[in-house]
C-alpha cells in the first residue's frame, strides 16, 4: 500500500513544519488528529481542510464538526473520506483551517509517495521541526496588525501638525489682506508689492 508523506506548514511560522506519513487508505481525520498529536492542540475543534492549487487556493472542503449549513450545503466529513480519493497530483496540496473559533491556518503539501514498511504503524511522525506555539492567541496575527498600523497613522498625523504650523506662519504674514477676503485684494497686494 502506498504511503503519503506530508509536510504541514504553519502559515504564519514557515520555520515550524512537520512531516507525518499516512496510509493512503487512512482518512483526513486520521490526518487532522496525526498533526495536534505534533502540535499539542485540542484535536476537538471545528475545522477544515480544503483541496488546493499551487496558489493554495481553496476548493473543496473536508470538515470536522461542520456547522448546520455546511452539513445542509452537503459539505464533506473528515471521517468519510480516504486521503487517496483527493490525491491527483505528486505533489497535492490541501489548505488547513483548525479551530474556526479562533482560526490557524496552515500549508498541507504531500511530498513524497512511499512504499508501506512492514511493521511500522500510521500514522507515524518523520519530522518535527520547531516548536508550535503555545498559545493560539499568540499566533492571530491579524489583530496585531491593525494595531501597528495605528501607530504608523500617529506618526503621519505629527508630520502634518508641523504642516499646519508652517501655514500658520505664513497667514501671520497675510493678515490683513486675508482680511479684506478674495482673489482681488491679493492681485491688489501683488500690485503694491511690484510698486515698491
Amino acid at each position: 500500500m502506498a504511503i503519503y508523506r506530508f509536510r504541514i506548514t504553519f502559515e504564519d511560522y514557515e520555520d515550524v513544519y512537520r512531516e507525518i506519513d499516512m496510509l493512503s487508505k487512512q482518512t483526513f481525520l486520521e490526518l487532522h488528529e496525526a498533526i495536534h498529536k505534533t502540535t499539542a492542540y485540542e484535536a476537538d475543534r471545528s475545522s477544515s481542510f480544503y483541496v488546493s492549487n499551487d496558489q493554495w487556493k481553496k476548493g473543496t472542503e473536508i470538515a470536522l464538526l461542520p456547522t448546520a449549513r455546511k452539513i445542509s450545503d452537503g459539505v464533506l466529513l473528515m471521517e468519510n473520506i480516504r486521503l487517496s480519493k483527493f490525491i491527483d497530483d505528486p505533489h497535492q496540496k490541501f489548505y488547513y483551517i483548525y479551530n474556526f473559533d479562533r482560526p490557524y491556518e496552515f500549508h498541507v503539501e504531500l511530498i513524497k509517495i512511499l512504499k508501506e514498511e512492514e511493521g511500522k504503524t500510521y500514522p507515524t511522525v518523520f519530522k518535527t521541526v520547531g516548536q508550535a506555539p503555545k498559545s493560539l492567541a499568540a499566533a492571530n496575527f491579524p489583530v496585531a496588525d491593525p494595531l501597528d498600523d495605528d501607530d504608523e497613522d500617529e506618526v503621519l498625523v505629527d508630520e502634518t501638525q508641523y504642516g499646519v504650523d508652517d501655514d500658520e506662519e505664513f497667514d501671520l504674514f497675510d493678515g490683513d489682506d486675508e482680511e479684506e477676503g478674495g482673489e482681488k485684494s491679493e492681485e491688489e497686494s501683488n500690485g503694491s508689492f511690484d510698486e515698491y
